[in-house]
């Protein structure tokens, strides 16, 4: 027998896991299946802003070389000047690596950092892929709880209390994928100060950090203090609607000093792999400097500010669901009664409603939440097909009991 790495037996991924498969086998007998398991914008008709595909259909012809493996110069211009923009201090283009999306970034700067054992904090619930790059690169996850009944923010006294020896980072999540919280600039001073007072990195994940509603302020945590090292991470999936275009970067900022040597290991690490997509890297400058359609989207008469309130109505009128209501992103995170459903895995749950549905979601112990009574929905399908989709939720509510 030829066995998998062992680095790979705490990983996972349930967003693409065995739901997932499952819901491609019922495909294959010839159903139909909702996917509101995962945000990919394009096939629920939304399309990334015209002039960032004609920038990159345009630039095919000079992209059939290499990058520097940092990424294109112009494109590491046009970052650097939107993250001046915002507050962030004494940054140069080299500060700016490009990657094929964020997932490629995140797991760079994971393994760039950590050594065998060495911990890393990470929200629960978090976007696994941050839990599962800290187990491939030896180090343990180390869940701080968000709270639901504060509008799903971080627990600073729960942070606090599993900062150890081995603390090497923190992860930020914001606007948080899957609850939808937007942090205020007080928690996050409030989070750098744990970092600073700890000689910790901070991981700061802002890939939905223009998908924000009701008028919500927002910060980014690197222009917060420049005292302590911040990896902050973007891309084009979600705010341009360019999910398959593969184009993340990732910012260095505030400590570059204390962090030099980890610096110079994104270098390598980035040198090896070559560079990313070149052709993706052409339309990173068109869509930062264009038209930004995504404030169109999240007004309240906008496509996404519309799906946002059908979705919260629709879910928290069923009896025994309740939801915090999301301030960015483009998901919920509701919260299932377990005593009137008799819920006791929510991987069942999901399951179960799959088979009797159609209607594939992905439950909250996916996300590292420790308890079985959350799932996450995806509120992307046009107005009409998603609220089909809620009353189908609440149909196989209706009766449901969990054996």
């Amino acid at each position: 027998m030829i066995k998998r790495s062992e680095r790979l037996n705490n990983v996972s991924y349930d967003l693409c896991g065995p739901l997932y498969e499952r819901a491609k086998e019922l495909e294959l007998l010839g159903h139909s299946i909702t996917k509101l398991n995962i945000g990919n914008p394009a096939p629920f008709g939304f399309d990334a802003p015209q002039e960032v595909t004609e920038r990159l259909i345009q630039s095919l012809q000079q992209a059939q070389g290499y990058s520097d493996h940092k990424g294109l110069l112009s494109a590491r211009e046009a970052l650097k000047k939107q993250y001046e923009e915002r507050g962030i201090l004494n940054i140069h283009t080299d500060d700016i690596f490009l990657g094929n999306g964020v997932s490629d970034l995140i797991m760079h700067a994971v393994q760039g950092l950590l050594n065998e054992g060495d911990e890393v904090l990470v929200p629960s619930p978090d976007y696994p892929l941050w839990t599962a790059s800290v187990r491939f690169a030896g180090g343990k996850a180390v869940h701080y709880l968000c709270d639901e009944a504060s509008d799903w923010f971080p627990d600073l006294t729960d942070i606090r209390r599993k900062i150890t020896s081995r603390t090497r980072a923190i992860v930020i999540i914001n606007p948080n994928n899957p609850t939808g919280a937007v942090y205020s600039k007080e928690l996050l001073q409030e989070l750098v100060k744990l970092a600073e007072e700890h000689d910790l990195v901070v991981f700061s994940d802002e890939i939905y950090d223009k998908i924000l509603y009701d008028g919500v302020t927002y910060a980014s945590t690197a222009s917060i203090s420049d005292k302590v090292l911040c990896v902050t991470f973007g891309g084009l999936s979600k705010n341009y609607l360019a999910a398959g275009f593969r184009a993340g970067w990732m910012l260095v900022s505030g400590a570059k000093e204390k962090g030099r040597g980890y610096i110079q290991g994104l270098n390598t690490m980035a040198s090896l792999r070559v560079c990313s997509n070149v052709p993706a890297q052409y339309a990173i400058e068109a869509a930062l400097e264009g038209q930004q359609t995504i404030f169109d989207l999240t007004l309240p008469t906008g496509r996404l500010g519309q799906q946002r309130q059908i979705c919260y109505e629709k879910l928290t009128a069923i009896p025994g669901i309740s939801c915090v209501k999301p301030m960015g992103a483009f998901y919920m995170f509701p919260k299932i009664d377990l005593n009137k459903f008799k819920v006791r895995d929510d991987q069942q749950f999901a399951l179960d409603l799959l088979t009797e549905q159609h209607v594939l979601l992905v439950p909250g112990t996916g996300f590292n939440y420790p308890q079985h009574d959350h799932f996450r929905v995806v509120y992307l399908p046009e107005p009409v097909e998603l609220s089909h989709t809620l009353d189908r939720l609440s149909t196989f509510l209706e009766a449901y009991k969990q054996a």
